[in-house]
């Protein structure tokens, strides 16, 4: 859910703007006299007639929930709009508006609900990668620490210890401290009330004193959950920060337990909430006007990297991140390529032009995926491979459930391929016959897998042997590449799976022939 309002600072500066809704709302329980200069109130949303606020005290979160009626509704929607977007200018670090620090308070209860008794888990930012010379890559923050906190902040750390006798330090945000002369260098960083305002921990530690106070709560500590990367695509031939650390703690506490943060991540990641998908749908959105945009552009002579850059404008000026992932533009014969991005050919005259691309918005990702013909009208062929791949998007689309796995529900949609690639004259009843179970013959023509989990993470968390599960949130995107005809076709829509079956979330976006040439055509 993205907040309706931005978490407010302190009683003696932020607070009066939430003090303005309370006056308007009439609530005689809540005044500026309430307020400790100790907490942080976070607004968060209207629900059913209830505004719905937190105020963060050291001992924990108090949360409150105020009538609305239909009289004030409209004001006070307009009211918490415009605190949300006038705190837009506050965190210089976020293009997206502030999310609702719920979504984060709400990982956290999942993750400890499943830690051992007495037990601490720590998580680590990412490093700071260099490229060349004094060079670094634009940071990007750990996609654990992240779905646990909302802090993009680089050299932050989580400490989470349910059991810590002193409830102040059940859970604990660690951010580096602000320098002057850094922030003269590289911009503003977290203040305590900012870092509580984003994560909804009330306890800030500064990283530079955190040691005199770790070492205590691992001695009260049985065991030690620590972080590390599980995706099962991952490739680190770098030592990173989540591994140095664990080996120096091993060093340091030898005889504790150690457990996997990861193992509980991974089963947790991969069930989104009603909170986070509407995160998602954000991105989807902004995705979906982004696509639009290009059909108006596009035409023969265009460059791949000219629809490149309409696609990072349209991002960024609907106040996405940027692309979750490096778009692919891919026209006539790249399109075999699965991973394109040069993006520097000519879309010509009667070629197809494939587009892989999605917004990341509020650090959750879209991926979208059309075909469309660079002049605005399918050739019969081109038609025919199209309607068959969409034929196969919506075959997928109606299997995907919960209680199947990932690797059965790939061999099925494999199976209808067969039958689909034999009417369109891809394969013969020979091809079929003597296929290789190993590597069957349809997968000359459809050589990828069929989904992916979604999240945080483009291939996001999640089990591709064990059932689907209601919560997930996948990709369907089928293709079709054709070396013998420098064609390639792939369709792609991202699904939210439901208790019966799933939600398409990218219902909304142009998909058939007839609208991608009514489309194109205006």
């Amino acid at each position: 859910m993205v907040n309706d309002a931005r978490p407010a600072e302190h009683c003696s500066d932020g607070n009066s703007e939430i003090f303005e809704v309370f006056n308007l709302l009439g609530n005689p329980d809540i005044s500026s006299s309430s307020c400790s200069s100790s907490g942080v109130y976070y607004l968060l949303s209207i629900v059913d007639g209830l505004l719905s606020v937190v105020y963060g005290l050291s001992g924990g979160l108090l949360v409150l929930e105020i009538p609305v009626s239909d009289s004030c509704l409209s004001k006070t929607s307009s009211l918490i709009h415009e605190i949300r977007f006038n705190s837009c200018n506050k965190y210089s670090s976020m293009k997206y508006l502030p999310l609702d620090p719920a979504i984060f308070i709400q990982n956290r209860k999942r993750f400890t609900d499943k830690m051992e008794k007495n037990s601490i888990a720590i998580f680590n930012s990412n490093d700071e990668l260099p490229t060349n010379g004094d060079a670094i890559y634009k940071f990007k923050q750990n996609s654990d620490l992240y779905w646990l906190t909302g802090i993009e902040q680089e050299d932050s750390m989580l400490i989470l210890f349910p059991d810590n006798p002193d409830p102040k330090y059940r859970e604990v945000l660690v951010l580096v401290r602000p320098n002057e002369l850094k922030e003269k260098w590289d911009g503003h960083r977290l203040r305590s009330s900012e870092g509580s305002a984003i994560s909804g921990i009330t306890t800030i530690v500064w990283l530079d004193v955190l040691d005199g106070l770790l070492q205590p709560w691992i001695h009260l500590a049985d065991t030690i959950y620590l972080n590390s990367n599980e995706n099962d695509r991952k490739s680190n031939l770098v030592s990173v920060r989540d591994y140095r650390y664990a080996e120096m703690m091993k060093e340091r506490y030898p005889l504790h337990q150690y457990k996997r943060s990861a193992k509980i991540t991974k089963e947790l990641r991969a069930i989104k909430t009603a909170q986070e998908v509407e995160v998602l749908q954000k991105a989807m959105d902004i995705t979906d006007v982004t696509f639009r945009r290009l059909l108006q552009f596009i035409r023969p002579g265009t460059m791949e990297y000219e629809i490149e850059a309409e696609i990072y404008h349209s991002f960024l000026s609907q106040r996405a991140t940027g692309p979750a992932y490096g778009s692919i533009i891919a026209s006539g014969d790249n399109a075999r390529v699965l991973h394109y991005v040069e993006n520097s050919r000519e879309c010509k005259d009667g070629d197809l032009i494939l587009m892989d691309f999605g917004a990341e918005y509020g650090g959750y990702c879209a991926d979208l995926t059309r075909t469309v013909p660079v002049n605005g009208k399918f050739t019969r062929r081109q038609k025919t491979v199209y309607n068959a791949c969409l034929h196969l998007h919506h075959y997928a689309a109606s299997i995907l459930k919960p209680g199947i796995s990932v690797l059965d529900y790939t061999d099925k949609v494999g199976d209808e391929a067969t039958v689909i690639f034999q009417k369109i004259g891809l394969l013969r009843k020979s091809d079929i016959k003597n296929e290789d179970p190993e590597n069957r013959a349809y997968r000359k023509y459809l050589y990828h897998g069929i989904s992916h989990h979604l999240g945080i993470d483009v291939h996001d968390l999640g089990t591709r042997t064990e059932p689907i599960k209601a919560g997930m949130v996948f990709t369907i995107e089928p293709g079709i590449y054709i070396e013998e005809e420098n064609m390639g076709i792939r369709i792609e829509n991202n699904f939210w799976i439901t208790k019966n079956g799933n939600k398409d979330l990218m219902k909304n976006i142009p998909i058939t022939v007839e609208e991608i040439e009514g489309l194109m055509k205006k």
